[in-house]
């Protein structure tokens, strides 16, 4: 089974670095032209160069902090402008900041909202009209397995998560009788710069070391190693694809069998 997303437009969020930049490479790859969003433009530049190279295609990039959402707004309507509609959206952001919920602030909360669920509801907003004119549309959210089952220690995120799967759940069967299909993806332990950056505030926490940590971690998983960003987008690639055009309102883990829930 060859996978083409040939004359597609997809458009994918937190693509500088992580899980994001996988799947704007899988993408691009599979014949997709890619609009990579995130914060961090000497990545995202460099990133669009070597994506070009490889495919000969005129990719490009939005500089966009997605908490940001009148910037936010702004710059996809100047796409839209250029008479560019998109098939393929794949929201993904970073997680927000580890701890327990007994010491989560309100603003802790508001800032996951808007960074999670509100910028995710104003780019369908946005691209939704396109997707209804084509009777085509790939909405994919990349979540996590604290969405089935909270992970201690992340406790905002947990909570964000949540509503993140209830609010795709309701705009999946809102918007399938337009050809268009809204999934989850919930990655468990995966080798990204957040895993990294939440083992060693766990081991400064723990008193303990990086590796110690690392361990601990993959006692917990079955396949006993961490999933690597390209599994994940090679997942996200096929529900982008014309192939997955009956899945929709799915959450579908790629964890190493880390869920327990059924």
């Amino acid at each position: 089974m060859l996978i083409s997303l040939n004359s597609k437009v997809a458009f994918v969020c937190g693509a500088s670095q992580g899980i994001g930049k996988a799947i704007a490479y899988q993408f691009a790859l599979a014949g997709a032209k890619v609009i990579l969003l995130a914060r961090n433009e000497e990545n995202l530049s460099k990133n669009v160069f070597e994506l070009r190279q490889k495919t000969g295609i005129e990719h490009s990039y939005i500089c966009c902090d997605i908490s940001n959402q009148n910037d936010l707004e702004s710059k996809v309507k100047h796409i839209l402008e250029q008479n560019q509609s998109i098939d393929v959206l794949v929201n993904n952001t970073g997680g927000p900041a580890p701890g327990k919920l007994t010491d989560a602030e309100l603003e802790d909360f508001q800032k996951a909202f808007a960074q999670h669920i509100l910028s995710a509801q104003l780019l369908v907003k946005l691209l939704l009209p396109g997707m209804i004119s084509k009777n085509f549309g790939r909405i994919i959210n990349i979540v996590s397995v604290g969405m089935r089952q909270p992970i201690d220690n992340l406790g905002v995120s947990n909570t964000i998560r949540g509503a993140m799967g209830s609010w795709a759940k309701t705009l999946s069967r809102e918007v399938a009788p337009y050809g268009i299909t809204v999934n989850n993806i919930l990655p468990g332990y995966t080798a990204t710069e957040r895993l990294q950056f939440l083992l060693e505030q766990t081991a400064f926490r723990n008193n303990t070391s990086y590796d110690m940590e690392l361990n601990k971690i993959l006692e917990r998983i079955p396949a006993k190693r961490l999933g690597s960003p390209d599994e994940i987008a090679y997942l996200a690639t096929f529900l982008a694809s014309d192939y997955a055009s009956y899945i929709n309102g799915a959450s579908i883990p790629v964890d190493g069998g880390f869920l327990f829930c059924i």
